[in-house]
This record gives C-alpha cells, sequence and structure tokens, in this order.
C-alpha cells in the first residue's frame, strides 16, 4: 500500500511551483520554462494532488477494481478528489452471529444482507435491463464459484489471450476462425436459480445486467464469504 504521506520530492516540487508562481508574468519565457519544467518533475515523480492507496475493506476506495468490456478485471488508481463522497456499500458484520439473508431490491437496486434478522451490510446493485429481468421470488444459494465465468456472454480471443470479438454471445454471435470462446469474468459468484446469480461486475447505476445482480467488487467478495450454501434470497420490486 502506498503511503499515506505525499513524498517530500513532492512537497518541493509544489513549494517551488508557488513560488515561482508568485513570481509573477515579469520573467516571460523564461518563467514560462521553468514552470513547465517543475510540472513536468511531478508528472515524473509520480505526485498527486491527493495520495494514491489501496482499496480498504470497507468500501472506501483510492483505487478501484474495475470490469472491461471484455469481462476482465483489473485495478487502475482513483484520486480522492473525483470519488464520490458517498459510500457504494457497507458491512458491519464481522463478528455477527446468526443465520443469513439476502434481501435484492429491483427498485432501489440495493441488496441488503442480514444475519439473525439484524441488518449487517448494504450495497448498490445492478440487475437484469429490460428484457433480461432478474425474476423476484424467494430463492436459495445453490452454486458459490469464487472464480466464475460465463458460459454464455464472453470474448473470442486469440491463442495469445487478445480479444478479437468482445460482448459476444455464444452460439449467437459468429465465431472468427482460429479464435475461441473466453466466458466473461464473475467473481464471487453466488447462483440462486436457473443461470442468474450475485457477482461482481460493473454497475452503471441502472438494471444493465443479461439477469444476474452485480455488485462492487470488495462487497460481492464480503457478501460471497459470509453466504454459506442454502443462504435464503429473496428478489422483491
Amino acid at each position: 500500500m502506498a503511503s499515506a504521506a505525499v513524498p517530500a520530492a513532492c512537497i518541493l516540487l509544489y513549494k517551488a511551483t508557488a513560488v515561482m508562481s508568485a513570481l509573477g508574468t515579469g520573467g516571460g519565457a523564461r518563467l514560462v520554462a521553468m514552470l513547465a519544467i517543475v510540472a513536468s518533475l511531478a508528472m515524473l515523480s509520480g505526485c498527486s494532488t491527493l495520495p494514491i492507496d489501496e482499496e480498504p475493506y470497507g468500501g472506501y476506495s483510492r483505487t478501484r477494481v474495475i470490469q472491461t468490456p471484455d469481462g476482465e478485471w483489473r485495478r487502475v488508481p482513483m484520486r480522492e478528489d473525483l470519488e464520490a463522497p458517498e459510500r457504494r456499500w457497507w458491512w458491519e458484520g464481522d463478528g455477527v452471529a446468526g443465520s443469513p439473508r439476502i434481501v435484492i431490491s429491483i427498485s432501489e437496486q440495493r441488496a441488503r444482507f442480514y444475519k439473525g434478522g439484524k441488518l449487517v451490510g448494504e450495497t448498490e446493485v445492478s440487475t437484469g435491463r429490460e428484457g433480461y429481468g432478474t425474476r423476484p421470488g424467494s430463492y436459495s444459494v445453490i452454486q458459490k464459484s469464487p472464480n466464475h465465468r460465463s458460459s454464455i456472454y464472453g470474448s473470442y480471443v486469440d491463442g495469445a489471450g487478445n480479444t478479437v470479438v468482445g460482448d459476444v454471445t455464444r452460439g449467437r454471435t459468429p465465431q472468427p476462425a482460429g479464435t475461441s470462446y473466453l466466458g466473461a469474468s464473475m467473481p464471487f459468484f453466488l447462483r440462486f436459480y436457473g443461470g442468474v446469480g450475485m457477482h461482481a461486475g460493473y454497475l452503471p447505476g441502472y438494471p444493465a445486467s443479461h439477469g444476474c445482480v452485480r455488485l462492487p467488487y470488495g462487497a460481492a467478495r464480503v457478501f460471497y464469504a459470509n453466504a454459506p450454501y442454502g443462504t435464503p434470497v429473496q428478489v422483491v420490486y
């Protein structure tokens, strides 16, 4: 994890920039050149206005795990001053006793985790879009797969694993010669009916999936760890 303190070199560069700016424009081209040099050095040294850190366990993140259009996952740095102020999920269930239960609200695009009737976690979700709606009802966890991949949606890749055609539906999208199918990554998959389950995925702020319930990566990890086989899952409007 990166240090929370801004490196000393960065502080010196920022101070130098402030001093030269205070000189005004009298220096002309020379001042402009000096400012450009300092700015370049700042970028090369990895300075930023705020420190970059790893994703803490509770939902606030200074880096973000994102899903690419090809269904793969990667961690990217995220400036704190560009991050939404509200938390997308929270968890207070560690050490809490009681039978687990998950309730997914389609209208709210939220999922709630209960232990012994007590609410211990909540997260933003993205349920099935029009034509692929997540079906309301009472279910239970029937499969757990931490590194699950879709058998229907994914990409066609070449021998080196490079994407040739992305966002494909297996059996429907024509497959180029010499390619193979690679299912979309669905980490921390909790199946609760048919091919539908909860898993980490992209959340645009509205129903967007093919029927599954997408969660932020951290929330999916925690829900997965605390939902054994047989955990009741209720989907409501």
